[in-house]
């Protein structure tokens, strides 16, 4: 049931957008809501050890923390990274805890708002996307190299698909009446931020991939996770 969860948020943007619906930003923002409850409602009916959970918050934490250090930098953090590590080394669902929860909690910092659901479905996506890939042997091959042109290439596609999600909410909800030129003026101040999101999301994936998922991976074997 996790995908259909997942796709019901940009199936309820392309029906709001469609139906021209006025108050598009709530309704969104409800549906997104749901998800995200029903998501970690399932997390928790899965019933993880505690072995299981740590590593998940403390890879939360860390991008958290990552989030706040880099704050000075627009779009130049080290979230992406991490949900997409959490996601290949601990599986798709902890990925997009990673991401959900990095964004819930560094947003105390920074400032929560109605934004804060979508940053958390959007890095979710993020981190579930790559946890997907990872598992279908995407970024690593049999003998435990990297392929590193497929694992920058998603890398760098992750800040756009960040970038599609909050975008999308930002236009559909919010710019009135929505016309093209609208759209297009609203796009274009935001896709050089998407880009450098993708961008950094390459860098810490040089940085951080293989040593991180080489330490992650001792843990999941010694303790069975």
């Amino acid at each position: 049931m996790e995908i259909p969860l997942l796709l019901a948020v940009p199936a309820v943007m392309a029906a709001a957008l469609l139906a021209g619906i006025e108050q598009a930003a709530l309704a969104m923002l409800v549906v997104v809501a749901l998800v995200l409850a029903l998501f970690f409602a399932g997390y928790e009916a899965s019933r993880p050890g505690l072995r299981q959970i740590m590593p998940t918050l403390v890879l939360a934490a860390l991008a958290a923390a990552g989030r706040i250090l880099f704050g000075p930098i627009p779009d130049f953090k080290p979230v992406s990274a991490i949900a997409i590590i959490a996601g290949a080394t601990l599986g798709r669902r902890n990925g997009f805890m990673v991401g959900a929860l990095a964004a819930l909690t560094s947003n105390f910092f920074f400032g929560q708002g109605m934004w804060t659901p979508w940053q958390m479905y959007a890095w979710g996506l993020v981190g579930y996307v790559g946890g997907a890939l990872a598992h279908a042997g995407a970024f690593d091959r049999a003998d435990g190299t990297v392929r590193m042109p497929a694992l920058l290439t998603y890398g760098f596609a992750s800040g756009l698909l960040y970038g599609v999600v909050i975008n999308a909410y930002d236009i559909i909800g919010f710019v009135q009446p929505l016309t093209w030129a609208g759209a297009m003026a609203r796009l274009a101040t935001a896709v050089p931020f998407d880009i450098t999101h993708g961008l950094a999301t390459c860098v810490f994936l040089v940085a951080l991939y293989k040593p991180w998922c080489r330490r992650i991976n001792r843990v999941v074997v010694k303790y069975g996770l």
